[in-house]
């Protein structure tokens, strides 16, 4: 081939660049994972004391959180079977959607079909699909978001050109929304609001009469919840978990969900979206369709995984949940107790379910932490505990703590936290104490 030639064929520099949007690359620096990432960066790798992990999620490395042997058992039941090696329907096995159907209906008013029913990978992929097909709509759009909450909306939203606007939790109100300030900001072109319950970061649980408030205000300004329950039933407070689709007749509802927390393995990456819609409005307008059209165009959940379904769900003993639960709240109790005798930090109440708590940071009382994210930082270096700044859940100068380790490891590391909080409290006394004439 000629040089001539190649010149033709070799783009010019310009249809090289993949460089990202700004913004884009500003959600992903606060992304949790990439949060996290660059706190851990910053640690002494030559140091031989255990690195407490109270910044995500995700418990199932502590022996206490080991899963159901009944889910494992489904498993490899169905990989052994031989029956699920091939490529699965867009919407999901027709068995599993049956099986999913019935254990939600469970806790509803109403049966949920398979038809309602759609697996994905996850629920990020069940955010990922919900924000796309509300994206791919006619028209501009908004979506309202809970402060604080879990950003990977707002990405997924930016991602596809979709307006967000941000509603406040109440910490003075057991994080309760502010469902004046979402009247407020809803006009002609919002099209949905997001309720996480249990709450990630906030760790509540909302009441059946907020739920009805909710539902309420949704059906006055026209538009739906997008309920993500992916921690549904890990409560341990006052308040029992209560489905929004309960309220379903009243807005309707797209419930997301999945395996990941309450059987606690996230890695397998099976979740859901369904249709809590009595009255069929997301079929009158398409949604439905959407959705399965989406569906249609991207990866699924591994087809063993989801052949495992049913057998995870029948056969996985009450035992299991109560023992999960159980040790949520003793590892709640503990974090409530140790976090009150820390100074700097504050917090506004007692988490009663997911796996999380919000406390505020007083940085008046703190020598040499400018923000949320220099007192990660220094906290990880100076103590090799890692906790996730607010400002990666959108609540800035606060952090977010998970309970959801071995209780040993949780007093280890707060007591390292009080250590830390301690030592930088003594610094800003003694500079103040050297300032007075």
């Amino acid at each position: 081939m000629s040089n001539g030639t190649m010149s033709q064929l070799t783009p010019a520099p310009d249809a090289w660049n993949f460089a990202p949007d700004e913004a884009l690359l500003g959600l992903s620096a606060l992304s949790v994972r990439s949060v996290l990432g660059s706190i851990k960066a910053g640690m002494d790798p030559s140091s031989d004391r255990p690195v407490i992990p109270l910044g995500h999620g995700d418990p199932s490395a502590f022996p206490c959180f080991r899963t159901a042997p009944e889910a494992v058992e489904a498993v490899s039941a169905a990989l052994h079977s031989g029956k699920h090696n091939s490529y699965p329907t867009g919407v999901g096995l027709e068995p599993a959607r049956r099986s999913i159907a019935r254990h939600l209906s469970l806790d509803l008013p109403y049966e949920l079909s398979p038809d309602d029913v759609y697996l994905t990978s996850g629920c990020s992929q069940a955010i990922e699909i919900v924000c796309s097909v509300l994206a791919g709509r006619p028209g501009a759009h908004n979506i309202l978001l809970p402060r604080p909450g879990y950003l990977f909306y707002e990405a997924r939203a930016a991602f596809n050109g979709m307006e967000v606007r941000y509603f406040d939790l109440l910490p003075d109100s057991d994080w309760e929304a502010d469902l004046g300030a979402v009247e407020a900001l809803a006009d002609r072109n919002t099209v949905a609001m997001v309720l996480v319950n249990p709450g990630n970061p906030c760790g509540n649980v909302y009441s059946y009469d907020h739920l009805a408030k909710v539902a309420e205000t949704a059906r006055k300004l026209g538009i739906f919840v997008i309920a993500d329950e992916v921690y549904a039933h890990l409560t341990f407070g006052k308040n029992r978990f209560v489905p929004m689709g309960v309220f379903g007749s009243v807005a309707p509802v797209l419930t997301l969900g999945s395996v990941s927390k309450r059987w606690v393995v996230p890695g397998w990456r099976l979740g859901w979206i369904v249709t809590n819609d009595p009255n069929g409005v997301f079929r009158r307008t398409k949604l439905v369709e959407s959705i399965k059209s989406y569906l249609d165009i991207s990866c699924d959940p591994a087809t063993f995984v989801q052949g495992a379904i049913p057998e995870l769900l029948a056969n996985t003993k009450q035992e299991f949940f109560d023992k999960t639960v159980e040790i949520l709240r003793q590892t709640a109790d503990i974090c409530w107790e140790k976090l009150k005798g820390i100074s700097g930090i504050t917090c506004p109440s007692k988490p009663e379910g997911s796996m999380f708590v919000m406390v505020k940071l007083d940085l008046s009382c703190l020598q040499d932490i400018k923000d949320d994210m220099d007192f990660c930082c220094k906290l990880a270096k100076e103590e090799s505990v890692v906790v996730l700044p607010g400002c990666a859940v959108g609540y800035k100068n606060w952090v977010r703590i998970t309970f959801a380790i071995g209780p040993s490891s949780l007093e280890d590391g707060l007591d390292r936290l009080k250590s830390f909080c301690s030592r930088h409290s003594e610094t800003k006394n003694s500079v103040v104490q050297q300032d007075l004439p």
